[in-house]
């Protein structure tokens, strides 16, 4: 069971992994925070955005070939997927005018290459949250290269988002609102997201 976990900068992806990795025993692949040119990106988007994309995709092409070859654990959880890499970062620093049209190309068919090759998760589960609400977790766990991220940057990362979930992702969804629905202060709402992942279980079982 290959499940994926979706959303914006400080919405809780990496938490939500952890929790449900421990809880079902499986393997969680983590998001790669260590790209090299993060910082720069921060803090000169237009100069590194094509650079710092290019790179979180070959992490994601190295960290998928990882998870198609593991036969040792069958739950799977994979904190961020290479879909937003593409259809929500790289594709709003282009409409930013942060990345060239010939970059956003180039590397389009690199993503559209790689996504014939792979399944799609058995289940994402989108973590939507509002500006407000990212803007408190990010503060809360302190990296200092997103201490600057603007607010206008967020927003535009929310809206493609919800574009994303609502009109282009072809596969089950389940979302969970973060502003409402706080699974690590809430535990019915833990529940819930693995009642869910009980019943896909049983279903493909």
């Amino acid at each position: 069971m290959y499940i994926a976990i979706a959303g914006n900068i400080g919405s809780g992806k990496t938490t939500l992994t952890q929790i449900l990795t421990e809880r079902y025993r499986a393997k969680a692949y983590l998001e790669e925070v260590d790209n090299p040119y993060i910082g720069d990106f921060y803090e000169d988007m237009n100069r590194w955005s094509f650079n710092l994309q290019i790179c979180f995709l070959g992490n994601r092409i190295r960290q998928t070939m990882e998870m198609l070859a593991d036969q040792e654990h069958p739950v799977i959880f994979q904190d961020r997927t290479i879909y937003e890499d593409a259809h929500i970062f790289a594709d709003n620093l282009h409409e930013m005018g942060l990345m060239t049209s010939r970059d956003i190309e180039t590397y389009m068919k690199i993503f559209g290459l790689v996504t014939t090759l792979i399944p799609k998760p058995d289940l994402l589960i989108y973590l939507k949250a509002s500006v407000p609400t990212l803007i408190r977790q990010i503060r809360k766990r302190g990296r200092e290269y997103e201490m600057n991220i603007d607010e206008a940057y967020l927003k535009r990362l929310n809206d493609k988002y919800n574009h994303w979930i609502e009109n282009i992702y072809e596969g089950d969804v389940l979302v969970i609102d973060k502003d409402r629905e706080d699974f690590v202060e809430d535990p019915s709402v833990l529940e819930k997201i693995c009642a869910r992942l009980d019943a896909l279980d049983t279903n493909r079982g």
